[in-house]
Parts: C-alpha cells; sequence; structure tokens
C-alpha cells in the first residue's frame, strides 16, 4: 500500500509541474526546481536530470535513514520521472500567475505530502530534509523552505525576479500543506492544570477525556502550600471536553494551553506521523 500510494503521490506532483509550473515558466522546490531551471536554459528534459542529481542522496540516505526508505524513494523518483514524460504537454487553462502559483502548491504539497507520509520521498531536499528532521527535529517543511531559497536566488540570477517571487510563493503553500499533511490537522497540546481540587478533576478527565495524566509536585510562591499540578497532553478535538469538565470540577482552576509539535510515547505512536492514509 505504501508503493500505491507513494505512485499516486508522485503523479500528484507532477501533474503539478507540467500543468501549472512549467507552463507559467514557474520552480517547484528542491533538486525538481534545479532541473527546471536547466530545462529552461538548456531544453534538458526534467525527468532525466532529477535522476542524475538524485544518486548521490540517494547513497547518503541509504547509510542514515534505512534500506527501506531508500526504497521507497526509489520508488518515488523513478515514478516520478515516468510521469512528468507521460504527463509532458498536458495542460489546464489558468491564465493568471498567481493562481497558477497557489493552485500549483496545493497541489505538489499534496503530492509530496504522501509520499513522505508513507516513508519515502521524491528524491533532493526531501531527503536532506529528513536526514536533518531526524537529527536535530526540526520543521520538513521550514528546512525545504531554508534549501528553496537557494534555488530561487539562482532563479532571480538567471530567469527573472518576477519567476523569482512567484516560485517562492508556491513553494511555502507547497511547504505548508507538507507539514499539514504530516503532522495531521488535528495537532496536539500540553496542558498544565493548577487546582486545589487535582485528585478529583484527575479523575473526571480520566473518566471523560481518557488520557494519560502526570502529577508534578509544586509550591505556591505566596502561600508556600504544596500544589498538585496536572500534566497531560491531548488532542485538539479533545480540548473542549477537557475544559468543560475542568470548569466543572474547579471554575476557578489555572490552566496553561501549549502547542505542541510532536509527541511520541502511550497513546501517541511514532506511526501517527508515518502511517500510510
Amino acid at each position: 500500500m505504501r508503493v500505491l500510494y507513494i505512485i499516486v503521490g508522485s503523479f500528484i506532483y507532477s501533474v503539478a509541474v507540467n500543468m501549472l509550473f512549467i507552463p507559467h515558466r514557474l520552480l517547484s522546490g528542491g533538486l525538481t526546481g534545479i532541473a527546471i531551471i536547466l530545462e529552461y536554459l538548456f531544453s534538458i528534459p526534467t525527468e532525466i536530470t532529477v535522476i542524475i542529481l538524485n544518486i548521490p542522496l540517494f547513497i547518503g540516505g541509504y547509510r542514515f535513514l534505512g534500506r527501506r526508505f531508500v526504497y521507497l524513494s526509489m520508488v518515488g523518483i523513478a515514478s516520478m520521472s515516468a510521469f512528468l514524460y507521460l504527463t509532458r504537454g498536458w495542460t489546464i487553462n489558468v491564465k493568471d500567475t498567481m493562481i497558477a502559483t497557489i493552485l500549483g502548491g496545493l497541489i505538489s504539497g499534496t503530492g509530496i505530502g504522501i509520499v513522505i507520509k508513507n516513508r519515502g520521498s521524491l528524491g533532493g531536499t526531501d531527503i536532506i530534509s529528513l536526514l536533518i528532521n531526524k537529527f536535530f527535529s526540526f520543521s520538513v517543511g521550514g528546512i525545504a523552505t531554508a534549501f528553496n531559497f537557494v534555488i530561487l536566488t539562482a532563479a532571480a540570477a538567471f530567469l527573472n525576479v518576477e519567476a523569482a517571487m512567484f516560485s517562492m510563493v508556491g513553494m511555502f503553500v507547497s511547504n505548508k500543506v507538507v507539514d499539514a499533511i504530516l503532522t495531521g490537522f488535528n495537532h496536539k497540546k500540553t496542558v498544565i492544570i493548577v487546582s486545589d481540587a487535582a485528585e478529583e478533576m484527575a479523575e473526571e478527565l480520566f473518566r471523560h477525556v481518557k488520557r494519560g495524566i502526570t502529577f508534578l509536585k509544586g509550591e505556591g510562591a505566596y502561600t508556600h502550600k504544596d500544589k498538585k499540578l496536572i500534566y497531560m497532553v491531548v488532542r485538539t478535538m479533545e480540548l473542549s471536553k477537557l475544559r468543560e469538565v475542568v470548569h466543572r470540577v474547579d471554575p476557578g482552576a489555572f490552566m496553561s494551553i501549549i502547542d505542541t509539535r510532536e509527541v511520541e510515547g502511550r497513546g501517541f505512536s511514532v506511526d501517527d506521523v508515518f502511517k500510510p492514509f
């Protein structure tokens, strides 16, 4: 199933490149963007250049990201190259460049996100981004944006500034879509609750929210009284139920809600990020 989804994601991405980016002289991100620049300048087919440029990255990915990832990435890059060839000449009637930019970003980001979510990649900066994310936990989309800045600079130098600026918008939209697919639209929240009724509240939260709770020891700075703090992580959709329980048990409770990008452990499997659709 992962292979099937990777092939579907590659097709979606190729459609965005051939039907929206190339007709409007725009760039996609990563090494595909470099390949498109070379096609604009020297008429070298994009589908050939992307394979040549990705060979060194597959070698590095094999060592640090694992054999399975590299095999799935090879499926992604091979199918993308094939679809870039098969969809060449396909068009969509979009005359406004900004609309083509945004639509292309949405479609290409969807394709890339599907591929990465199924533990593959389309090569290029996908592999570099995942390597950095593996060791430093930076956002995959944010890392790709940094690398794409270099590509945009080259586009401004060899093509024109307008093309570089439109491409930047498309890459930004694409990377946001990738992050949304990888982390899911149902983000997590870390909640810290300070209440004199911590025990009763924990029982109610167990009953109604059904999430693990940790008691933290605290002390009031003014009263010097010992406090029990409730620490828990919930999904965004569970937040309204949590608020309802807290306000019902102790209307005067202090509650801090913090955005949480990644959670691993009981109840929040690491496979939440990588499970196939």
